[in-house]
C-alpha cells in the first residue's frame, strides 16, 4: 500500500464533503508531486459531487501551513475580485475546502498534509496546446491572473520554495557541481558550460532590475505551463488557473516568460535531433497577445520592456538546472535513460540561441501589443 492510501480513510473523514456521503475516492490526474484523488460523493437525492483531495508531497514543500496560508490568502482575494466583477468565483478560482475542525488542511499521523478542493465540472486540461487558440486561452487566463492580483501585497507570502527563479543561484548551484564533479561528467559537457559562462551576465539582468526597484514585486505562479489552466468545455476560454502550490513573490515576466519556454516551440522536451527544437515566434505573437489582453494594463512600461528577457532567462535557467541535476547524479528529475537530463538541458540552450538570433523581432511583437 502506498503512503497515501494508508491514511486516506483519515483523511476522508476529516472534511465532510458539503455534506454528501463519500461514495468513493480513486487515483486522478497526471501529476507527478502531490498524491491526487478525485472523490465522489452523493448529498441525498441531490446530483452526485466531486472533489479533489491531495496529499501534499513531503519532499517538495516543507511547510504545508505556509503554503496553504498562501492559497488561502490568494484565492479568496480572487474570489472577492472575481464576484465584484460580477463572475462567478466558484468556476473561475479554486475554492479551499475547510476541514470539520475549520482548518485548510488536515495532517495525518506522518505529517501528511490533505487539502480539498471542490471539482470544477465541464472543463478540460491539456497537456499540450492542440492549436493556437488553446495556448492563447492559457495566456489570457494567466495575464488575468496578474490583473487580479496586481494591487495584492506579495511582500505577505511565504516563499514555499526558497530561491525557486533565483537564477544567481541556480547559477551558482552548478558552478559547485562543476567543482564537486561527482559523477565524472563534466568533461562531457565543455560546450554546455562555455554556453553558460558567456551568458553568466545575463543571470543577473531580471534580479538587479528587482533590486534598482525597476521591476515590481509581484504575486506569480511560478509554474505557468498549459495544464496548469482548466479550459472552459463550451467555450474554449481559460477561465481558472490551478496548482496554487508554487504562488510566491515573484517576477511577472518570469511567469510569462515559463510560459514561453513550455509552449512557444514543437519539440519534446527531451529532444535529441536539435535541428527539430526551434523557437516558433508565431506562438509567441500568440502568447503575448493573449496574456497582454488578460493583463489589461496592469503590467508597468518596464514589465513589458523586459517580457522578452523573462522568456530567455526561464528557458535558460531551466537548461542550467537540467544541467546540474545531469553532473550531480540526475537525483531531482525524473529520468527514463541515460543522459535525458543532459538532452533537456540541450533543448533548452537551442531555444536561448533561436530568440538571442530572433530578439528584435521579440521586441517588436511585445510593441505591437503594448497598448
Amino acid at each position: 500500500m502506498e503512503q497515501a492510501e494508508k491514511y486516506l480513510q483519515n483523511a476522508l473523514d476529516a472534511f465532510d464533503f458539503g455534506g454528501g456521503e463519500v461514495v468513493g475516492a480513486v487515483r486522478y490526474g497526471k501529476g507527478h508531486i502531490n498524491d491526487t484523488f478525485c472523490v465522489h460523493t452523493q448529498p441525498g437525492e441531490n446530483p452526485c459531487r466531486r472533489f479533489i483531495l491531495q496529499r501534499i508531497s513531503a519532499g517538495a514543500f516543507h511547510h504545508p501551513e505556509q503554503l496553504m496560508a498562501n492559497i488561502v490568502g490568494v484565492t479568496s482575494y480572487l474570489s472577492k475580485e472575481i464576484a465584484a466583477a460580477g463572475g462567478d468565483p466558484t468556476r473561475e478560482t479554486m475554492q479551499v475546502c475547510l476541514t470539520k475542525d475549520g482548518k485548510s488542511f488536515y495532517a495525518d499521523e506522518e505529517g501528511g498534509a490533505w487539502r480539498v478542493y471542490p471539482f470544477i465540472e465541464d472543463t478540460i486540461c491539456l497537456q499540450a496546446a492542440e492549436t493556437p487558440e488553446l495556448f492563447e486561452a492559457s495566456a489570457f487566463a494567466f495575464g488575468n491572473f496578474q490583473r487580479m492580483l496586481k494591487d495584492y501585497p506579495a511582500d505577505t507570502l511565504y516563499e514555499t520554495i526558497p530561491h525557486f527563479h533565483d537564477t544567481e543561484d541556480r547559477l551558482a548551484k552548478l558552478k559547485a557541481a562543476v567543482a564537486a564533479d561527482v559523477m565524472g561528467r563534466v568533461k562531457e559537457v565543455k560546450a554546455e558550460l562555455d554556453f553558460v559562462a558567456a551568458r553568466e551576465a545575463d543571470c543577473s539582468v531580471a534580479l538587479q532590475a528587482l533590486r534598482e526597484g525597476k521591476l515590481p514585486l509581484r504575486v506569480t505562479h511560478n509554474d505557468t505551463k498549459l495544464n496548469n489552466v482548466l479550459i472552459d468545455r463550451e467555450s474554449g476560454r481559460g477561465i481558472c488557473v490551478i496548482d496554487l502550490d508554487t504562488v510566491m513573490p515573484g517576477l511577472s515576466i518570469n511567469d510569462f516568460g515559463d510560459s514561453i519556454r513550455f509552449g512557444a516551440n514543437h519539440s519534446a522536451e527531451d529532444e535529441k535531433d536539435l535541428s527539430k527544437v526551434n523557437f516558433d515566434l508565431s506562438l509567441f505573437n500568440v502568447y503575448t497577445r493573449g496574456f497582454l489582453e488578460g493583463a489589461a494594463g496592469a503590467l508597468t512600461d518596464a514589465e513589458l520592456d523586459y517580457l522578452p528577457w523573462g522568456a530567455k532567462l526561464m528557458t535558460l535557467e531551466c537548461g542550467i538546472r537540467f544541467l546540474t541535476d545531469y553532473l550531480e547524479g540526475d537525483h531531482y528529475f525524473r529520468t527514463h535513460r541515460e543522459g535525458q537530463n543532459l538532452d533537456r538541458c540541450r533543448t533548452q540552450f537551442k531555444l536561448v540561441s533561436d530568440m538571442e538570433q530572433q530578439w528584435d523581432d521579440m521586441k517588436a511583437v511585445i510593441d505591437q501589443y503594448r497598448k
